[in-house]
C-alpha cells in the first residue's frame, strides 16, 4: 500500500496534551477533554477521527517524520475545514491510496465530489464513481462537459433545432402529372446519353465584395434583386460562345450547334421543379439577366408560365446552392447535352498566389461548379475547357460595366 498523510493528524492532540500537563494531573485532564468531546465535538476535533475511520489500510501505512511535520504544525486556522472549499483545495487531501484506486479503476478525480472533511475525496467515493460508471448507457449520450466548467444552464437557443413532421409521412398517394412528366423525361435522358460530371472549384471573392457593394443601388435602379446567379449567367452564356460544342443537341447522326444562348433556369416549386427558358440570353448584361430570371422564377412559381416559356432551351443551370449544397451531378435536361450545378459560396482558408509569385493563406469565397455533360459529343476535355473559361470570368470580377 502507497504511504499517507493521515497519521500525522493524530498526533495533534497528544503534543498540545503534554505541552498543558505541568499544572494539571495528565490522566485526569484526558478524561476531561474526552467528555467534553463526546458531548459536543468541534468540526476541528472531528477531521482526526473522520480521516481515521475512512481507511484503515492509509493509517497503517504511515509516513516518513520530515512528511508528517508540516501537517503537525498547522495553525488553528489553517486546520479547520473551510466552509466553502475550492477545487484546488479540495485535491489536496487527495491520498495516494484515492489516487491508486481512481487509476485502478479508470475514474476521473476531477469529475468525483468529495464526501470527506473540507470537500476530501474519499476512497468510498472512487468506489461509488467506478460503480456509477458501469451502470448501463442512456440510448443516445451527449458528450459530458468539463469537469471543472461550472454546467451552463439550458436556454432555448442552445436547443436542438427539430425538423417539423410531414404530413404525407405514412401516407401514399398518386403522382401528379407534372411529377410523372419530370420521372419519365429524367429515366429517358440516362437511358438515350452518355452522361458524366466534371467539377471546378472557383474564388468568387471578387465577385462577392462587387456585389456587396452595388447591390442595393441595384435594386433601387432595376427594381429587382442582383443575387449571384447573374453573374454566374453572364459567365456560362460567354463560355458558350467559346465552346459551341456544349450548347448543342443531337439530331440523328448530326450535331447541331445553336447559334442562340437559351438559357433554361430550374425554379424549384411547390408542385415540383420546372425549368423556364431565358431566350437571347448570350444578348443580355447582368441587369437584363437579373430582371429576366427574377421574372421567369416568379411566374413560374405564381402558375403563370406558358408553354412556349418552358420550350427551345439550348443549356440548363441548376441552382442547387441555393439550399446549401457544395455540388451535386445534374441530370442533362434533353435535348441539350450539358447542365451546370452551381453550389453553395463558402468561406474558407485557401492559398493565394499574388502577382510575384508569393503564396499566403487568405480567407476566400469558394464555389463549386459541377458540369455534368453528353460524351458523345462532349468529352472530358471540352467540358474542362469551358469550366476553365468560366472560373476565368469569374475570378477576373470585372463586371462594372
Amino acid at each position: 500500500e502507497a504511504p499517507t498523510a493521515e497519521a500525522p493528524q493524530q498526533e495533534a492532540p497528544q503534543q498540545q496534551a503534554t505541552q498543558q500537563a505541568p499544572q494539571q494531573d495528565a490522566s485526569a485532564q484526558a478524561d476531561a477533554a474526552a467528555s467534553q468531546q463526546a458531548a459536543a465535538p468541534s468540526p476541528a476535533a472531528q477531521a482526526p477521527a473522520q480521516a481515521e475511520a475512512e481507511s484503515g489500510e492509509q493509517q497503517a501505512a504511515g509516513l516518513p517524520a520530515d512528511a508528517q511535520r508540516p501537517a503537525a504544525q498547522q495553525s488553528p486556522e489553517s486546520a479547520a475545514p473551510a466552509a466553502s472549499p475550492s477545487r484546488d483545495d479540495a485535491a489536496a487531501y487527495v491520498t495516494p491510496l484515492v489516487r491508486k484506486l481512481a487509476s485502478q479503476h479508470g475514474v476521473d478525480l476531477g469529475s468525483i465530489t468529495g464526501t470527506g472533511v473540507g470537500g476530501r475525496i474519499r476512497k468510498q467515493d472512487v468506489l461509488d464513481a467506478a460503480e456509477a460508471a458501469k451502470a448501463p448507457a442512456e440510448p443516445a449520450p451527449t458528450a459530458a462537459p468539463a469537469a471543472s466548467a461550472p454546467a451552463a444552464a439550458p436556454s432555448a437557443a442552445a436547443a436542438p433545432a427539430t425538423a417539423a413532421v410531414s404530413p404525407k409521412r405514412g401516407t401514399r398517394e398518386k403522382m401528379s402529372r407534372l411529377r410523372k412528366v419530370i420521372a419519365t423525361r429524367m429515366v429517358e435522358s440516362l437511358q438515350v446519353s452518355a452522361q458524366l460530371t466534371t467539377v471546378v472549384e472557383v474564388d468568387l471573392t471578387k465577385v462577392a465584395r462587387l456585389r456587396a457593394k452595388v447591390k442595393n443601388d441595384f435594386e433601387a435602379r432595376e427594381g429587382t434583386k442582383l443575387s449571384f446567379l447573374p453573374f454566374l449567367a453572364l459567365a456560362a452564356t460567354e463560355a458558350l460562345k467559346a465552346h459551341p460544342m456544349v450548347n448543342a443537341s443531337i439530331e440523328g447522326d448530326e450535331i447541331v450547334y445553336h447559334g442562340t444562348e437559351n438559357l433554361s433556369i430550374a425554379v424549384d416549386t411547390e408542385k415540383g421543379l420546372i425549368v423556364p427558358v431565358v431566350k437571347n440570353a448570350g444578348d443580355l448584361n447582368i441587369a437584363g439577366l437579373a430582371r429576366a430570371i427574377a421574372d421567369v422564377a416568379a411566374r413560374t412559381r405564381s402558375n403563370k408560365i406558358t408553354p412556349d416559356d418552358l420550350a427551345g432551351g439550348t443549356f440548363t443551370i441548376t441552382n442547387t446552392g441555393s439550399r446549401g449544397a457544395l455540388f451535386d451531378t445534374p441530370i442533362i435536361n434533353q435535348p441539350q447535352v450539358a447542365i451546370l450545378g452551381t453550389g453553395a459560396i463558402v468561406k474558407r482558408p485557401v492559398v493565394v498566389t499574388d502577382a510575384d509569385g508569393g503564396e499566403t493563406i487568405a480567407i476566400r469565397s469558394m464555389m463549386y461548379l459541377a458540369l455534368s455533360y453528353d460524351h458523345r459529343i462532349v468529352d472530358g476535355a471540352d467540358a474542362a475547357r469551358f469550366l476553365g473559361t468560366m472560373k476565368a470570368r469569374l475570378e477576373e470580377g470585372r463586371f462594372e460595366a
